[in-house]
Protein backbone atom coordinates (compact mmCIF):
# COMPACT_ATOMS: atom_id res chain seq x y z
CA UNK A 1 0.00 0.00 0.00
CA UNK A 2 0.98 3.50 -0.67
CA UNK A 3 -0.17 6.90 0.22
CA UNK A 4 -0.53 9.59 -2.07
CA UNK A 5 0.25 13.39 -0.99
CA UNK A 6 -0.36 16.08 -2.96
CA UNK A 7 0.99 19.99 -2.03
CA UNK A 8 -0.62 23.08 -3.05
CA UNK A 9 -0.38 26.42 -2.35
CA UNK A 10 -3.66 26.86 0.19
CA UNK A 11 -3.94 23.26 1.49
CA UNK A 12 -2.48 20.08 1.77
CA UNK A 13 -4.49 17.34 0.49
CA UNK A 14 -3.54 14.11 2.12
CA UNK A 15 -4.76 10.20 1.95
CA UNK A 16 -4.50 8.92 4.89
CA UNK A 17 -4.86 5.43 5.31
CA UNK A 18 -8.95 4.98 5.70
CA UNK A 19 -9.15 6.03 2.17
CA UNK A 20 -6.44 3.93 0.63
CA UNK A 21 -7.60 3.14 -2.67
CA UNK A 22 -6.93 -0.73 -3.00
CA UNK A 23 -6.91 -2.70 -6.67
CA UNK A 24 -6.65 -5.99 -7.56
CA UNK A 25 -5.73 -7.73 -10.64
CA UNK A 26 -7.22 -11.03 -11.28
CA UNK A 27 -5.28 -13.59 -13.45
CA UNK A 28 -6.68 -16.57 -14.41
CA UNK A 29 -5.94 -19.82 -12.78
CA UNK A 30 -4.69 -21.78 -16.02
CA UNK A 31 -3.07 -20.38 -18.75
CA UNK A 32 -3.31 -21.67 -22.01
CA UNK A 33 0.13 -21.58 -24.22
CA UNK A 34 0.72 -18.06 -25.84
CA UNK A 35 0.98 -18.77 -29.14
CA UNK A 36 4.13 -16.53 -30.54
CA UNK A 37 5.28 -16.70 -34.45
CA UNK A 38 7.88 -18.03 -35.15
CA UNK A 39 8.56 -20.26 -32.04
CA UNK A 40 7.71 -23.88 -32.23
CA UNK A 41 5.16 -25.25 -29.48
CA UNK A 42 5.66 -29.10 -29.57
CA UNK A 43 8.58 -31.20 -30.01
CA UNK A 44 11.08 -31.35 -27.84
CA UNK A 45 11.00 -27.31 -26.82
CA UNK A 46 7.54 -27.86 -24.11
CA UNK A 47 9.74 -30.70 -22.84
CA UNK A 48 12.99 -28.83 -22.22
CA UNK A 49 10.78 -26.27 -20.24
CA UNK A 50 9.00 -28.54 -17.91
CA UNK A 51 11.96 -30.57 -17.05
CA UNK A 52 14.54 -28.94 -14.34
CA UNK A 53 17.74 -27.44 -16.31
CA UNK A 54 20.61 -29.74 -16.12
CA UNK A 55 24.42 -28.72 -16.15
CA UNK A 56 27.03 -30.22 -17.67
CA UNK A 57 29.54 -30.70 -15.01
CA UNK A 58 32.23 -32.24 -17.67
CA UNK A 59 31.89 -28.61 -19.19
CA UNK A 60 32.01 -26.43 -16.45
CA UNK A 61 34.84 -28.35 -14.94
CA UNK A 62 36.78 -27.55 -18.31
CA UNK A 63 35.72 -23.93 -17.72
CA UNK A 64 37.53 -24.18 -14.20
CA UNK A 65 41.34 -23.37 -14.05
CA UNK A 66 43.09 -25.60 -12.12
CA UNK A 67 44.37 -23.96 -8.86
CA UNK A 68 48.12 -25.60 -9.41
CA UNK A 69 48.74 -24.86 -12.77
CA UNK A 70 47.81 -21.13 -12.26
CA UNK A 71 50.18 -20.84 -9.07
CA UNK A 72 52.85 -22.62 -11.08
CA UNK A 73 52.49 -19.81 -14.17
CA UNK A 74 52.37 -17.75 -10.82
CA UNK A 75 55.78 -18.78 -9.53
CA UNK A 76 57.15 -18.68 -13.23
CA UNK A 77 55.92 -14.99 -13.74
CA UNK A 78 57.73 -14.15 -10.48
CA UNK A 79 61.24 -15.44 -11.52
CA UNK A 80 60.56 -13.65 -15.36
CA UNK A 81 60.19 -10.50 -13.10
CA UNK A 82 63.20 -10.63 -11.27
CA UNK A 83 65.05 -11.65 -14.17
CA UNK A 84 63.71 -8.69 -16.37
CA UNK A 85 65.55 -6.59 -12.99
CA UNK A 86 68.69 -8.59 -13.06
CA UNK A 87 69.11 -7.99 -17.06
CA UNK A 88 68.63 -4.42 -16.71
CA UNK A 89 70.62 -3.97 -13.64
CA UNK A 90 74.00 -6.05 -15.56
CA UNK A 91 72.84 -4.20 -18.53
CA UNK A 92 73.82 -0.89 -16.86
CA UNK A 93 76.96 -1.97 -15.20
CA UNK A 94 78.17 -3.05 -18.49
CA UNK A 95 77.14 -0.10 -20.55
CA UNK A 96 79.13 1.80 -17.56
CA UNK A 97 82.18 -0.63 -18.12
CA UNK A 98 82.57 0.57 -21.99
CA UNK A 99 82.64 4.20 -20.97
CA UNK A 100 84.83 4.02 -18.17
CA UNK A 101 87.25 1.59 -19.40
CA UNK A 102 87.37 3.40 -22.43
CA UNK A 103 87.78 7.22 -20.93
CA UNK A 104 90.46 5.52 -18.80
CA UNK A 105 92.54 3.14 -21.74
CA UNK A 106 92.59 6.67 -23.59
CA UNK A 107 93.70 8.68 -21.08
CA UNK A 108 96.50 6.83 -20.18
CA UNK A 109 97.74 6.36 -23.64
CA UNK A 110 97.57 9.90 -24.62
CA UNK A 111 99.16 10.83 -21.62
CA UNK A 112 102.33 7.91 -22.41
CA UNK A 113 101.95 9.57 -25.75
CA UNK A 114 102.73 12.90 -24.32
CA UNK A 115 105.59 11.35 -21.92
CA UNK A 116 107.27 10.12 -24.86
CA UNK A 117 107.53 13.23 -26.47
CA UNK A 118 108.49 15.50 -23.94
CA UNK A 119 111.50 12.73 -22.39
CA UNK A 120 112.15 12.61 -26.48
CA UNK A 121 112.99 16.64 -26.17
CA UNK A 122 114.34 17.05 -22.50
CA UNK A 123 116.89 14.04 -23.74
CA UNK A 124 119.03 12.05 -21.01
CA UNK A 125 117.32 14.31 -18.41
CA UNK A 126 113.95 12.80 -19.50
CA UNK A 127 114.16 9.16 -18.59
CA UNK A 128 111.94 8.96 -15.82
CA UNK A 129 109.25 10.35 -18.45
CA UNK A 130 110.22 7.62 -20.73
CA UNK A 131 109.71 5.09 -17.81
CA UNK A 132 106.39 6.47 -16.93
CA UNK A 133 105.55 6.39 -20.60
CA UNK A 134 106.51 2.91 -20.77
CA UNK A 135 104.20 1.63 -18.01
CA UNK A 136 101.41 3.37 -19.26
CA UNK A 137 101.35 2.07 -22.45
CA UNK A 138 102.00 -1.28 -21.06
CA UNK A 139 99.12 -1.01 -18.84
CA UNK A 140 96.91 0.75 -20.90
CA UNK A 141 97.86 -2.33 -23.90
CA UNK A 142 96.71 -5.09 -21.34
CA UNK A 143 93.21 -3.62 -19.84
CA UNK A 144 92.80 -2.45 -23.80
CA UNK A 145 93.07 -6.74 -24.76
CA UNK A 146 90.84 -7.59 -21.84
CA UNK A 147 88.14 -4.83 -22.86
CA UNK A 148 88.55 -6.25 -26.85
CA UNK A 149 87.99 -9.55 -25.17
CA UNK A 150 84.72 -8.66 -23.53
CA UNK A 151 83.54 -6.23 -25.72
CA UNK A 152 81.51 -4.25 -22.99
CA UNK A 153 79.23 -2.83 -25.57
CA UNK A 154 77.93 -6.15 -26.87
CA UNK A 155 77.62 -7.41 -23.56
CA UNK A 156 75.37 -4.62 -22.35
CA UNK A 157 73.34 -5.17 -25.64
CA UNK A 158 72.70 -8.41 -24.88
CA UNK A 159 71.35 -8.02 -21.47
CA UNK A 160 69.21 -4.86 -23.37
CA UNK A 161 67.52 -7.45 -25.49
CA UNK A 162 67.33 -10.21 -22.98
CA UNK A 163 65.47 -7.49 -20.30
CA UNK A 164 63.16 -6.92 -23.56
CA UNK A 165 62.43 -10.41 -24.13
CA UNK A 166 61.96 -11.56 -20.72
CA UNK A 167 59.62 -8.34 -20.27
CA UNK A 168 57.31 -9.82 -23.30
CA UNK A 169 57.12 -13.07 -21.81
CA UNK A 170 56.18 -11.82 -18.03
CA UNK A 171 53.03 -10.25 -20.25
CA UNK A 172 52.40 -13.41 -22.40
CA UNK A 173 52.24 -15.62 -19.06
CA UNK A 174 49.58 -12.87 -17.99
CA UNK A 175 47.41 -12.73 -21.09
CA UNK A 176 47.20 -16.77 -20.46
CA UNK A 177 46.29 -16.35 -16.96
CA UNK A 178 43.89 -13.69 -17.46
CA UNK A 179 42.68 -15.42 -20.76
CA UNK A 180 41.95 -18.32 -18.12
CA UNK A 181 41.88 -22.35 -18.76
CA UNK A 182 45.80 -22.75 -18.23
CA UNK A 183 46.75 -26.03 -19.01
CA UNK A 184 50.28 -28.23 -17.72
CA UNK A 185 51.74 -27.70 -21.36
CA UNK A 186 51.29 -24.32 -20.59
CA UNK A 187 53.40 -24.30 -17.39
CA UNK A 188 56.08 -26.86 -19.52
CA UNK A 189 56.13 -24.29 -22.64
CA UNK A 190 56.97 -21.11 -20.50
CA UNK A 191 59.71 -23.22 -18.43
CA UNK A 192 61.43 -23.86 -21.39
CA UNK A 193 61.44 -20.44 -23.00
CA UNK A 194 62.90 -19.33 -19.46
CA UNK A 195 65.61 -21.70 -19.71
CA UNK A 196 66.02 -20.83 -23.49
CA UNK A 197 66.43 -17.34 -22.71
CA UNK A 198 68.86 -17.93 -19.72
CA UNK A 199 70.92 -20.06 -22.51
CA UNK A 200 70.70 -17.21 -25.17
CA UNK A 201 71.57 -13.89 -22.88
CA UNK A 202 73.74 -15.47 -19.44
CA UNK A 203 74.37 -13.49 -17.12
CA UNK A 204 77.68 -14.49 -16.21
CA UNK A 205 80.82 -13.52 -17.84
CA UNK A 206 83.62 -16.50 -16.74
CA UNK A 207 82.70 -20.03 -18.35
CA UNK A 208 79.05 -18.57 -20.14
CA UNK A 209 79.99 -15.63 -21.82
CA UNK A 210 79.13 -15.67 -25.62
CA UNK A 211 81.28 -15.65 -28.58
CA UNK A 212 82.34 -12.50 -29.20
CA UNK A 213 83.83 -13.14 -32.56
CA UNK A 214 82.19 -16.09 -34.17
CA UNK A 215 83.54 -17.80 -37.16
CA UNK A 216 80.30 -17.16 -38.92
CA UNK A 217 77.11 -15.11 -38.30
CA UNK A 218 74.41 -17.00 -37.29
CA UNK A 219 70.76 -15.32 -36.00
CA UNK A 220 70.12 -14.97 -32.44
CA UNK A 221 68.04 -17.76 -31.05
CA UNK A 222 66.40 -16.99 -28.16
CA UNK A 223 63.21 -19.74 -28.25
CA UNK A 224 63.15 -23.49 -27.74
CA UNK A 225 62.64 -25.68 -29.93
CA UNK A 226 58.92 -25.69 -31.29
CA UNK A 227 56.31 -28.49 -30.79
CA UNK A 228 53.40 -29.93 -31.82
CA UNK A 229 50.52 -28.06 -30.20
CA UNK A 230 47.88 -29.33 -28.09
CA UNK A 231 44.25 -29.18 -28.80
CA UNK A 232 42.66 -26.60 -26.76
CA UNK A 233 38.99 -27.26 -27.32
CA UNK A 234 38.07 -24.75 -29.31
CA UNK A 235 34.48 -24.93 -31.70
CA UNK A 236 34.80 -26.73 -35.28
CA UNK A 237 35.33 -25.27 -37.97
CA UNK A 238 38.73 -23.77 -40.34
CA UNK A 239 40.03 -21.75 -37.23
CA UNK A 240 40.39 -18.74 -38.94
CA UNK A 241 42.50 -19.65 -41.79
CA UNK A 242 41.28 -19.96 -45.58
CA UNK A 243 43.65 -20.72 -48.36
CA UNK A 244 43.94 -17.05 -49.18
CA UNK A 245 45.52 -16.64 -45.90
CA UNK A 246 47.65 -19.58 -46.36
CA UNK A 247 49.01 -18.61 -49.54
CA UNK A 248 49.77 -14.71 -48.00
CA UNK A 249 52.03 -16.03 -44.85
CA UNK A 250 53.80 -18.21 -47.50
CA UNK A 251 54.56 -15.55 -49.41
CA UNK A 252 55.37 -13.47 -46.29
CA UNK A 253 58.16 -15.71 -45.25
CA UNK A 254 59.89 -15.81 -48.75
CA UNK A 255 60.51 -12.07 -48.97
CA UNK A 256 61.58 -12.43 -44.79
CA UNK A 257 63.77 -14.86 -45.78
CA UNK A 258 65.04 -13.49 -48.78
CA UNK A 259 65.79 -9.76 -47.88
CA UNK A 260 65.15 -8.98 -44.41
CA UNK A 261 66.85 -11.72 -42.98
CA UNK A 262 69.69 -11.97 -45.54
CA UNK A 263 70.54 -8.07 -45.66
CA UNK A 264 70.98 -8.18 -41.57
CA UNK A 265 73.45 -11.30 -41.76
CA UNK A 266 75.18 -9.72 -44.68
CA UNK A 267 75.35 -6.18 -41.90
CA UNK A 268 76.12 -8.40 -39.20
CA UNK A 269 79.42 -10.26 -41.19
CA UNK A 270 80.44 -6.17 -41.94
CA UNK A 271 80.20 -4.95 -38.74
CA UNK A 272 81.82 -8.71 -37.40
CA UNK A 273 85.07 -7.79 -39.76
CA UNK A 274 85.41 -3.87 -39.02
CA UNK A 275 85.31 -5.53 -35.11
CA UNK A 276 87.51 -7.70 -35.11
CA UNK A 277 90.29 -5.16 -37.00
CA UNK A 278 89.93 -2.71 -34.47
CA UNK A 279 89.85 -5.21 -31.50
CA UNK A 280 93.36 -6.68 -32.80
CA UNK A 281 95.33 -2.96 -34.22
CA UNK A 282 94.23 -1.43 -30.99
CA UNK A 283 96.61 -3.12 -28.71
CA UNK A 284 98.77 -3.77 -31.84
CA UNK A 285 99.63 0.03 -32.05
CA UNK A 286 99.52 0.53 -27.71
CA UNK A 287 102.25 -2.20 -27.73
CA UNK A 288 104.25 -0.74 -30.48
CA UNK A 289 104.28 2.36 -29.03
CA UNK A 290 105.40 1.06 -25.70
CA UNK A 291 107.83 -0.88 -27.90
CA UNK A 292 109.67 3.09 -29.06
CA UNK A 293 108.75 4.76 -25.70
CA UNK A 294 111.20 1.73 -24.15
CA UNK A 295 113.95 2.09 -26.76
CA UNK A 296 113.32 5.80 -27.35
CA UNK A 297 116.81 7.61 -26.96
CA UNK A 298 119.95 9.30 -29.00
CA UNK A 299 120.81 6.29 -30.61
CA UNK A 300 117.29 5.52 -31.11
CA UNK A 301 115.57 8.41 -32.43
CA UNK A 302 112.85 6.53 -34.34
CA UNK A 303 111.79 5.60 -30.95
CA UNK A 304 110.37 8.20 -30.09
CA UNK A 305 108.49 8.58 -33.19
CA UNK A 306 106.56 5.38 -32.54
CA UNK A 307 105.83 6.30 -29.55
CA UNK A 308 104.07 9.54 -29.39
CA UNK A 309 102.45 8.24 -33.40
CA UNK A 310 101.32 4.85 -32.22
CA UNK A 311 100.13 6.16 -28.77
CA UNK A 312 97.75 8.71 -30.96
CA UNK A 313 97.02 5.86 -33.29
CA UNK A 314 95.82 3.44 -31.02
CA UNK A 315 93.62 6.35 -29.21
CA UNK A 316 91.46 7.18 -32.54
CA UNK A 317 91.32 2.86 -33.00
CA UNK A 318 89.78 2.72 -29.52
CA UNK A 319 87.14 5.61 -29.60
CA UNK A 320 86.02 4.23 -33.27
CA UNK A 321 85.88 0.96 -31.82
CA UNK A 322 84.19 1.17 -28.25
CA UNK A 323 82.90 4.92 -28.58
CA UNK A 324 81.41 4.05 -31.79
CA UNK A 325 80.18 0.64 -30.27
CA UNK A 326 80.74 -1.63 -32.86
CA UNK A 327 80.09 -4.41 -31.30
CA UNK A 328 76.93 -3.47 -29.99
CA UNK A 329 75.72 -3.03 -33.71
CA UNK A 330 76.91 -6.46 -34.50
CA UNK A 331 74.51 -7.69 -31.57
CA UNK A 332 71.97 -5.65 -32.55
CA UNK A 333 71.96 -6.65 -36.30
CA UNK A 334 72.27 -10.31 -34.87
CA UNK A 335 69.02 -10.23 -33.00
CA UNK A 336 67.34 -8.78 -35.43
CA UNK A 337 68.21 -11.77 -37.93
CA UNK A 338 67.03 -13.96 -35.32
CA UNK A 339 63.78 -12.14 -34.81
CA UNK A 340 62.80 -12.85 -38.58
CA UNK A 341 64.02 -16.80 -37.74
CA UNK A 342 61.94 -16.77 -35.27
CA UNK A 343 58.83 -14.99 -37.12
CA UNK A 344 59.96 -17.37 -40.46
CA UNK A 345 59.73 -20.60 -38.29
CA UNK A 346 56.48 -19.44 -36.15
CA UNK A 347 54.67 -19.21 -39.60
CA UNK A 348 56.15 -22.81 -40.57
CA UNK A 349 54.92 -24.36 -37.64
CA UNK A 350 51.48 -22.95 -38.11
CA UNK A 351 51.34 -23.79 -41.77
CA UNK A 352 52.78 -27.33 -41.67
CA UNK A 353 50.07 -28.37 -39.06
CA UNK A 354 47.59 -30.11 -40.51
CA UNK A 355 44.83 -30.03 -37.73
CA UNK A 356 43.47 -26.44 -38.27
CA UNK A 357 42.11 -26.26 -34.81
CA UNK A 358 45.83 -27.02 -33.76
CA UNK A 359 47.03 -23.64 -35.08
CA UNK A 360 46.06 -20.64 -34.17
CA UNK A 361 43.35 -18.92 -34.91
CA UNK A 362 44.29 -17.37 -38.17
CA UNK A 363 42.79 -13.78 -37.79
CA UNK A 364 44.72 -13.10 -34.52
CA UNK A 365 48.22 -14.71 -36.37
CA UNK A 366 47.85 -12.69 -39.27
CA UNK A 367 47.41 -9.41 -36.87
CA UNK A 368 50.61 -10.33 -34.51
CA UNK A 369 52.72 -10.86 -37.72
CA UNK A 370 51.72 -7.57 -39.52
CA UNK A 371 52.40 -5.93 -35.84
CA UNK A 372 55.76 -7.80 -36.00
CA UNK A 373 56.68 -5.99 -39.55
CA UNK A 374 55.05 -2.52 -38.75
CA UNK A 375 52.44 -3.05 -41.15
CA UNK A 376 48.26 -3.05 -41.44
CA UNK A 377 46.47 -5.72 -42.54
CA UNK A 378 46.15 -4.08 -46.03
CA UNK A 379 49.48 -3.17 -46.04
CA UNK A 380 50.41 -6.76 -45.33
CA UNK A 381 48.13 -8.09 -48.02
CA UNK A 382 50.10 -5.72 -50.16
CA UNK A 383 53.13 -7.01 -49.51
CA UNK A 384 51.88 -10.78 -50.25
CA UNK A 385 50.12 -9.80 -53.58
CA UNK A 386 53.66 -7.81 -54.71
CA UNK A 387 54.67 -11.53 -55.16
CA UNK A 388 58.85 -10.58 -56.25
CA UNK A 389 59.02 -7.04 -55.32
CA UNK A 390 61.56 -5.10 -54.40
CA UNK A 391 60.42 -4.04 -50.97
CA UNK A 392 61.64 -5.48 -47.18
CA UNK A 393 58.81 -7.16 -45.28
CA UNK A 394 59.68 -5.03 -42.21
CA UNK A 395 58.86 -1.48 -41.47
CA UNK A 396 60.11 -1.28 -38.10
CA UNK A 397 64.15 -1.38 -38.77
Amino acid sequence: MATLILNSSPSLISLKHRDIVKAAINIPQRVGRIQIPGLRTGGAFPEQMEKPMQINTAVVKNEISDPTVVAKLYVIMEAVADRVEMHRNVGQQRDNWNSLLLTSINSMTLAAAAMAGIAAAAGSSGAALKISSTVLYVAATGMLSVMNKIQPSQLAEEQRNGARLFKQLQNQIQTVISVGNPTAADVKEMMERVLALDKAFPLPLLGAMLEKFPAAVEPAVSWPERRRRQARGSAGGYNGWSGKLEKEMREVIRVVRAKDKQDYLRLGEKALKLNKILAVSGPVLSGLAALGSAVAGDDCGWGSAVAVVGGAVASVVNAVEHGGQVGMVFEMYRSNAGFFEMMEESIESNLKEGDLERRENGEVFEMKVALQLGRSLSQLRDLAAADGGDEFASKLF
